[in-house]
């Protein structure tokens, strides 16, 4: 609720000199006035950690969907709205007395120097391969010191998407040693899944749960395949589902009312003259 002596102006803090200071200086100077006890906003005062933490997913997943659309406006626009979350956040926490920003950003940075002792210290690496074994074996230590999970492929969160997970879990144990000699063992590995796959499907009535099982390890599999080829298997199932969705929807246009009911040949010809049109446009 604003005073009664009307809307406050919000106080534009001092230039520093670096656009990149001046800028983060703005958003944290409205984040503190969006708390406000007495003229803030009503919606944000009433927010706390707990329920501003899903929107740094769902604002984290609408960033990467402008990035991969390369809308370079919407990814700027995205970003500051994940960053607004976190400044957000933080000073929730600063006025519940549990962390802040400034402990926030303290702690990033000395991770990164810490994480980077090719860069802020004296080791030497030759490419970017060495430099991501040093990162997990450094993190490794750390876990250790800390008496946490100090397996390889700890630190991977759960809740990540299953193939972004995947990929993470690939980079991972590929950077402890567990890895093909070069991209024909996974493909191989992916031909594998696929022929036990058939063979739990040939067998379904006897063992139905093998079904899902091969097809979980068929979808690694190829996860796995597309690290080895530089590929993030979950960006490439993005862009294939977009892919579908206007292929589908094209076709959906073509047939209309009849789709249910259209033969399926009928339906795969329109298909294929979706497929085609969608590729051109491109």
């Amino acid at each position: 609720m604003s005073s009664s002596s009307g809307p406050r102006p919000l106080v534009e803090p001092a230039p520093s000199g670096d656009a990149r200071l001046d800028a983060l200086a703005r958003v944290l100077a409205i984040v503190d006035r969006l708390r406000a006890p007495v003229d803030g906003c009503p919606w944000d005062r009433e927010q706390t950690v707990v329920s501003m933490s899903p929107s740094l997913i769902e604002e984290a997943h609408e960033a990467v969907e402008s990035i991969d659309r390369a809308q370079e406006r919407g990814t700027v626009e995205e970003l500051g709205d994940l960053f607004m979350v976190i400044a957000l956040i933080a000073k929730i926490a600063e006025q519940e007395q549990r962390f802040d920003l400034a402990q926030i950003g303290n702690a990033v940075a000395e991770k990164l120097i810490r994480r980077h002792p090719h860069v802020f210290g004296e080791v030497v690496v030759g490419s970017s391969t060495q430099a991501l074994a040093n990162w997990e074996k450094i993190k490794e230590g750390e876990r250790k010191d800390a008496h946490k999970d100090a397996s390889a492929l700890a630190g991977v969160p759960v809740a990540l998407p299953a193939l972004q997970r995947a990929s993470r879990v690939a980079a991972k144990s590929i950077s402890a040693g567990f890895k093909w000699a070069d991209v024909s063992g996974a493909l191989a590995k992916l031909r594998e899944e696929m022929g036990e796959f058939e063979e739990a499907y040939a067998q379904r009535e006897r063992a139905p749960e093998r079904v899902e099982e091969e097809l979980g390890d068929v979808l690694l599999a190829a996860a796995f395949l597309g690290h080895y080829l530089g590929f993030d298997p979950e960006k490439a199932a993005r862009g294939s589902l977009r892919r579908f969705e206007q292929r589908f929807r094209r076709m959906e246009g073509e047939v209309g009312e009849r789709l249910r009911s259209a033969p399926l040949p009928e339906l795969l010809a329109a298909w294929e003259r979706a497929k085609a049109a969608t590729a051109e446009a491109r």
